[in-house]
């Protein structure tokens, strides 16, 4: 029986160790929200913040903004959140999700992506529209799309795409696969992109912005390692990675 005590003992002060040293969920592991847009300069920036915070673990969850705001929303664990616009910062400030004022840290416009070698010969927005033309946009309810249908507007030029992908990624992956013609995608992925895919600039695209916001979540368990994040991203370093990887700042 006393063997059977110390058994049970041991494993305790194991899993206790386990949990203090942040597997499942210690208190330095910070869980950040990220748009999709943001996964390579947000993974560098959580690089550069955990070796000036030695401990400090950080996890991302990368999706469409809403899908995000969504899986918030619903309850979903998370210390901080960054969109890649500030509608869905807005509804997630609205449903009471967001502590303190969220700070502006980027910007980023669309351009247009083709297969290498540019086939389809797309040289303006209008040619999406052309016969025979595939076309793969974001969805209208996350921020790239609703930035698409901004462009559509400005340009007086409606698009049938072929597909409407719920992030970013998802139609750069159309594109670089071969699923579709050309694709509309921030500047950032399309420089991200490479050789992959052959870009054509929009000029209409410059006037429409997309501002990415960060905050700290309400119901963070981890409020002082939430803030020091957000001012990381939104400080020297974070910027610095940011305008690396092609981002504007507001």
């Amino acid at each position: 029986m006393r063997r059977r005590a110390l058994a049970a003992f041991a494993a305790g002060l194991t899993a206790a160790a386990l949990t203090s040293c942040g597997t499942g969920g210690g208190s330095d592991v910070l869980t950040v929200y990220a748009a999709a847009s943001l996964r390579a300069p947000f993974t560098e920036i959580a690089e550069r913040f955990e070796e000036a915070n030695p401990g400090v673990s950080v996890e991302f969850s990368f999706a469409g903004s809403s899908d995000l705001e969504t899986q918030l929303e619903q309850g979903a664990p998370a210390d901080v959140f960054a969109s890649a616009d500030t509608r869905t910062m807005d509804a997630a400030v609205a449903a009471g999700l967001v502590a303190g004022e969220p700070i502006p840290f980027a910007t980023n416009t669309l351009t247009i992506v083709t297969e290498p070698g540019n086939p389809q010969n797309i040289t303006s927005f209008a040619d999406l529209a052309g016969k025979g033309v595939s076309v793969v946009v974001c969805a209208p309810q996350v921020p790239c799309g609703a930035a698409t249908t901004r462009l559509e507007e400005a340009a007086g030029t409606d698009l049938e795409p072929v597909s409407e992908e719920s992030s970013v990624t998802d139609v750069l992956g159309k594109v670089t696969s071969g699923q579709a013609d050309a694709g509309l995608v921030y500047v950032t992925d399309a420089t991200r992109a490479g050789e992959t895919v052959s870009v054509v600039s929009v000029p209409e695209a410059a006037e429409i912005v997309n501002v990415y916001p960060i905050a700290r979540l309400s119901d963070s368990g981890n409020a002082t390692r939430a803030d020091d994040f957000v001012r990381f991203v939104t400080g020297t370093d974070g910027r610095a990675v940011l305008a690396d990887a092609g981002f504007g700042i507001p």
